[in-house]
């Protein structure tokens, strides 16, 4: 079974939107076990549209449009299915009803347009809309198969989850499941986790099953991506456990969850084991390192609380740092302490240093003091962060979260 995918709408040609959707839907394509072979943009244009889904079912056996179905002009998606199964557009009564009680349920009058989502192609399986207004699709061509889902991204996951995996791998005739595990790690880079797995690689290129990709995250590390098929789900949950052992013993620390999870909430369940709470001092994060600390759901029950010391006054009169240099060990440490005892907790971190475009303190753009505080050890690390002022602020937060995972674990001093 060879799929495609065919992002569908101006604004993902001109930039003003990042498909996201397909990248996603490519995912979940690999992790079925379908084939997929090629994904597409294309505009807002009947003959364009159509002309990109027949060149698509000339290669392909399954063929998923994503968006085009709301209720506007420019959404034609529908019209264009339509001409290529040579059939007319049939409006289902029960679809406008649905739509119409939808929009009555908020308070709100159903515009007639909306009626056009009414619309299906003849032949067609309507998808039930369950989040939204659009239903989707399942189109017959000939042998071969269109599915339409919505361009709102969790419309379409719900739809692409609930109806399209199930009936493409029904028709692909696979027997056996498929299932993955992410390994999030941090502190190396891409090519650097691959050479150090490199002989799973090649055990496994051998084996054939698992296997293991690598997903770069940006700021948020490297994702390894283990893979299993199996007949049953238990036994491919028996492969991903025999191999993510396989892989902890090598990559050891750099790996901090095997959950969908940023790190700041391993370190949330770090200290919530050890009975201890945190308080974060930020200058040149401004905030930042909080904001993704109380994201987390229940960090009340371990995060005392910040305070943004971006000013040096501010630092001195509220955190006790000393005269002199504020981009400096001696002042990430006098942060780090003072946060946690003004703020009551059992753990201070700080975070000091230079985001750019110009130097500070002697110090250029990029370099970071991280300050911790944990028991008797008041310390700070100097780290040099590459990139511009955004993400030299933005990695001296996951640096500073990754010290103190690593500090609780015991494998940093």
């Amino acid at each position: 079974m060879r799929c495609e995918i065919v992002a569908i709408g101006t604004e993902l040609l001109l930039g003003q939107i990042v498909d996201t959707n397909s990248s996603w839907m490519g995912e979940q394509l690999a992790i079925a076990g379908i084939e997929h072979l090629r994904q597409t943009k294309v505009g807002d244009n009947l003959d364009r549209i159509v002309g990109c889904i027949n060149e698509a079912l000339d290669r392909a056996d399954a063929l998923i449009l994503c968006g085009g179905l709301g209720p506007t002009q420019d959404d034609i998606t529908r019209e264009a299915i339509a001409a290529v199964m040579g059939v007319r557009l049939v409006r289902h009564p029960e679809i406008g009803d649905g739509i119409r009680r939808l929009f009555e349920s908020r308070g709100r009058v159903m515009p007639e347009n909306n009626l056009r989502q009414a619309d299906v192609p003849e032949g067609a399986t309507i998808i039930e809309q369950r989040t939204g207004t659009a239903p989707g699709l399942i189109c017959p061509v000939r042998d071969k198969v269109i599915y339409a889902v919505p361009g709102v991204p969790y419309e379409m996951k719900e739809m692409l989850t609930r109806a399209v995996l199930p009936d493409l791998i029904r028709r692909s005739g696979t027997p056996q499941v498929f299932v993955s595990r992410v390994l999030r790690t941090w502190g190396e880079s891409e090519s650097r986790i691959a050479e150090l797995l490199d002989p799973r690689l090649l055990a496994l290129d051998l084996a054939g099953n698992p296997t293991i990709a690598f997903l770069a995250s940006g700021i948020e590390g490297i994702k390894v991506r283990l893979t299993a098929r199996a007949d049953t789900p238990d036994q491919a949950h028996a492969l991903l456990d025999a191999e993510e052992a396989e892989v902890r013993a090598v990559l050891g620390n750099h790996v901090f969850t095997n959950e969908d999870l940023p790190m700041e909430a391993e370190v949330g369940r770090l200290l919530v084991a050890r009975g201890l709470t945190l308080a974060v001092a930020e200058s040149l994060t401004g905030g930042l390192l909080a904001s993704r600390i109380v994201a987390i759901p229940g960090a009340s029950d371990w995060f005392r609380g910040g305070i943004v010391s971006y000013a040096t006054e501010v630092k001195m009169d509220l955190l006790d740092v000393p005269p002199g240099p504020v981009v400096s060990e001696a002042a990430a440490c006098a942060m780090a302490a003072g946060v946690r005892s003004r703020l009551g907790a059992d753990v201070g971190l700080s975070t000091t240093g230079v985001a750019g475009p110009t130097e500070q303190d002697g110090e250029p753009p990029g370099v970071v003091w991280l300050g911790l505080a944990l028991g008797d050890d008041v310390s700070a690390i100097r780290v040099q962060l590459p990139g511009d002022r955004d993400r030299v602020r933005q990695m001296a937060v996951i640096s500073a979260v990754d010290r103190l995972r690593r500090k609780l674990l015991g494998v940093v001093a």
